[in-house]
């Protein structure tokens, strides 16, 4: 739809997950490329949806629940509290406990599928993707995987180089001298 310029209504199109594709002659990036194909899957999740959703109908409730889904084709063991390798990050043996989504991996798709939201027209401040409960659910995975396993997923912080006056006052210094 091309908007006429004497109209002052403003219309906000949101295109269809699967109506966004450049030409054939375009290379993407492995990253635009994996971006696509979760916008063309969330696209299909919706369409697929009893009864089915328009994107601007989709919430946040709606896009946990596509992570809900996702699970059942996860590759990452997660210990129950019940098991006896809960916490432990090796298990010396094979246990019966669910595969899951990684955190990693769940967490890129969102941030994914947050930008693609947003190219294909969605308003930042529409954005299902970026809605509290997502960010709680995140939230709640990254610490329960991080308990079931027994690692960790602190933020590594990183490391600051010091001023360069620091440097050179710390050579000026003269030796210490232990006796």
């Amino acid at each position: 739809m091309i908007p006429s310029t004497t109209n002052t209504n403003t219309t906000t199109t949101i295109s269809s997950p699967s109506s966004s594709s450049p030409s054939p002659s375009t290379t993407l990036s492995r990253y635009e490329s994996q971006k696509r194909r979760d916008w063309n899957t969330f696209g299909q999740y919706l369409r697929n949806h009893r009864p089915p959703l328009s994107l601007p109908r989709c919430s946040g409730a709606h896009v946990l629940e596509f992570l809900r889904y996702l699970d059942q084709f996860g590759k990452t063991k997660v210990h129950t509290p019940l098991c006896p390798f809960f916490g432990c990050p090796n298990p010396p043996a094979p246990c019966p406990c669910p595969l899951r989504q990684a955190w990693g991996s769940l967490d890129a798709l969102i941030g994914r599928l947050r930008a693609a939201f947003e190219e294909n027209g969605g308003a930042p401040e529409n954005n299902p993707f970026a809605a509290r409960a997502v960010r709680m659910y995140l939230s709640e995975i990254r610490d329960s995987q991080s308990k079931a396993r027994g690692i960790s997923y602190e933020k590594k912080k990183r490391k600051r180089p010091p001023p360069a006056g620091a440097a050179v006052a710390a050579a000026a210094l003269p030796p210490s001298s232990a006796s």
